[in-house]
C-alpha cells in the first residue's frame, strides 16, 4: 500500500472517529449553500493536519500537491482545511507555476466562503506576496461568472492590505467589483477595503466618498468599519436626491 493511500485513509478514519453531530449542525448554520462535513472542531482538524504533515513532508512538493487534490475531491470541509493547511506550509517553496495549481483548486473545489478565504488568505496570498506580478492574474478573475474567483480576487490581498501594501491594486480590484450584485463578493471586497484602511485611512475614506453612490451598502459597511465615528457618519450619508437602498 502506498504512503498516500495510507495517509488519506488514516486521516479519514480519525475524522470519522471525532465526528460530532452537534458540531456538524453548528457548522451548517454559517453556510447558505449547505456543506459536507464530519463535524470535527477546527482546533482538532488543525492538530490532525499538523501531525500528518510531518509524515508527508519528505515526499516533496509535487507529491504533496497530489495528496491535497485527493483530499479536495471528497468535498468534506475538514479534508479541504487539511489540504489548504498543507499547501500553505510549503509557502517557502512556492514558484510562479504554483498559481495555476491554486487557481484550478479554486475553480474546481471551492464552493463556500470558508474554503475561498482559507485558500486565498493563506496559500494564494503568500504566493502573491512572493511574486507581486501575479496580482495581474487576480485582476483577471474579477469578470468571472464564478463568484468564488471574484471574491478570491479581493480576499487574496487581505494580509498585504493589512500591512499597507498594494493600495493601487486594491483599489483597481475594488473598482472592478464595485457594483457586483453577489453579497459574497460585496463582503469580500468590502473586507479588503477595511483592511486597507488600517494603514491608509484617508485614502480609503476618499475612495469610499467617491464611490458610495454606486457601492452596495453591504460593501460600504464593511469598508468603513474601522473608520472614526465621524467619518463613518459622513460615509453613510446618502447623497442628495438619491433614493434609499
Amino acid at each position: 500500500m502506498t504512503i498516500d493511500r495510507d495517509v488519506i485513509s488514516a486521516i479519514r478514519l480519525e475524522l470519522q472517529g471525532q465526528s460530532n453531530e452537534k458540531t456538524r449542525t453548528s457548522f451548517q448554520r454559517f453556510f447558505k449553500e449547505g456543506i459536507t462535513c464530519y463535524g470535527v472542531k477546527s482546533a482538532d482538524v488543525s492538530q490532525i493536519a499538523r501531525r500528518y504533515f510531518s509524515q508527508i513532508k519528505p515526499l516533496g512538493k509535487q507529491e504533496i500537491w497530489l495528496l491535497c487534490e485527493k483530499l479536495l475531491q471528497s468535498d468534506y470541509s475538514e479534508e479541504t482545511t487539511i489540504a489548504f493547511d498543507w499547501s500553505y506550509r510549503l509557502h517557502n517553496q512556492y514558484t510562479r507555476d504554483d498559481f495555476a495549481i491554486f487557481e484550478n483548486w479554486l475553480r474546481k473545489y471551492v464552493n463556500n466562503w470558508a474554503k475561498c478565504d482559507t485558500l486565498c488568505n493563506h496559500a494564494i496570498g503568500a504566493l502573491v506576496i512572493r511574486y507581486p506580478e501575479l496580482i495581474g492574474n487576480l485582476k483577471q478573475w474579477t469578470p468571472s461568472t464564478n463568484r468564488w474567483l471574484r471574491r478570491g480576487a479581493a480576499v487574496t490581498l487581505i494580509i498585504p492590505a493589512r500591512n499597507g501594501q498594494f493600495l493601487k491594486d486594491i483599489f483597481d480590484i475594488a473598482d472592478s467589483l464595485i457594483t457586483d450584485e453577489d453579497d459574497m463578493v460585496q463582503k469580500g471586497y468590502g473586507w479588503l477595503l477595511k483592511e486597507a484602511s488600517r494603514k491608509h485611512q484617508q485614502e480609503l475614506f476618499d475612495y469610499v466618498m467617491k464611490h458610495k453612490a454606486v457601492m452596495p451598502r453591504t460593501a460600504l459597511r464593511y469598508a468603513i468599519e474601522l473608520l472614526p465615528v465621524e467619518l463613518k457618519h459622513r460615509a453613510m450619508e446618502k447623497p442628495k436626491n438619491q433614493p434609499g437602498r
